[in-house]
């Protein structure tokens, strides 16, 4: 009995085959693809499945976009998901399509000790509710919610809600970016497309100057937030270390806005791929006090514990453990 795994992205796109006692972390087989090489989901599955013998009896995909009925549309990508289409392509008895960030959720009651590197301890509560939050490429956002005998995930857009700025330098950032996107959302802001927004803002309003050796890294990369994160790590440029603290103040303040809508007694996880690569600048002092400032709640919020998600393949084994539950039920 093999049960075939999807992270889907607009990046890549991960495939694993899992027989039912297979370690989550140990597939059958794995492999990586370039999603926008491809024009389908489907012609990557059929290229996956042709280089095996098996005939999976379950799927579960975790795919970047909202899941309605089962059926996607992938954000970055010009894809249409559809479960049944899959079931019947493939003559899979059951697909499921889990939103990405439901994916990394699904995984959160299955990670271990060394799966996480812990941020606040806190106070956790056995049954409360988690939160997940994922700054990447995107932001997304999902939650726990305990059912009496397990946890259940569920998808939000909230990487989409509106972005509100916690001081007058963000009350600024705000105003100049609503000039170029209208509606300015917490991915703009707190994401690693958002990055460069950042950074054009801190570089535009001449509040730091842009180096040459920087300018011209930034005009032959074609992807800047690494060049702008590695440069604040490194603390090479001035404008670059200041993008960074504005991110994470703002992240702060995101999870802390989070944590009280969700009253995420739980604990909240950060996944995606940028806390672990900045993870020391996540341990410095103003990220927990961004997190922790909600006024007559700051005392609350404190004592959420919050936790980073090492576990690389976060999505991919959530989608696992989604399709082996589905097996079980």
């Amino acid at each position: 009995m093999m049960i075939l795994a999807g992270d889907i992205g607009g990046t890549k796109t991960v495939l694993a085959l899992y027989a039912a006692d297979d370690p989550i972390n140990r597939p059958r087989h794995e492999n990586k693809f370039p999603s926008d090489a491809y024009p389908s989901l489907e012609a990557i599955v059929e290229e996956f499945l042709s280089k095996t013998d098996a005939k999976p009896v379950r799927a579960s995909f975790g795919v970047a976009g909202p899941v309605v009925d089962d059926r996607c549309r992938i954000t970055n990508l010009p894809w249409v998901i559809d479960a049944k289409a899959i079931e019947k392509a493939f003559d899979i008895p059951r697909v499921g399509l889990l939103n990405d960030l439901e994916a990394i959720a699904n995984t959160v009651p299955h990670l271990q000790a060394d799966d996480i590197h812990t941020l606040n301890p806190g106070h956790k509560t056995p049954t409360g509710t988690m939160g997940v939050i994922a700054p990447g490429t995107g932001l997304g956002m999902s939650f726990l919610a305990w059912t009496g005998q397990h946890y259940r995930p569920h998808a939000t857009e909230g990487g989409h809600a509106s972005f509100a700025p916690a001081t007058p330098e963000q009350i600024d950032l705000l105003a100049y970016l609503q000039h170029r996107f209208g509606h300015v959302s917490n991915e703009r802001v707190s994401s690693g497309s958002g990055i460069p927004n950042l950074f054009d803002f801190l570089r535009s309003t001449g509040r730091h100057d842009e180096p040459d050796w920087l300018r011209q890294a930034l005009s032959e990369a074609s992807d800047p937030t690494p060049v702008i994160v590695n440069a604040a790590l490194e603390r090479k440029a001035d404008v670059c270390v200041a993008t960074l603290d504005m991110f994470v103040r703002i992240l702060g303040g995101i999870i802390g806005n989070m944590a009280l809508k969700l009253l995420a007694t739980g604990g909240i996880y950060l996944g995606g791929g940028i806390p672990p690569r900045i993870l020391a600048r996540l341990q410095q002092r103003d990220f927990l006090s961004a997190v922790q400032n909600k006024g007559r709640f700051s005392e609350l919020v404190s004592d959420i514990p919050i936790h980073v998600i090492l576990d690389p393949d976060a999505a991919l084994h959530g989608a696992a453990w989604h399709a082996l539950e589905q097996e079980n039920a």
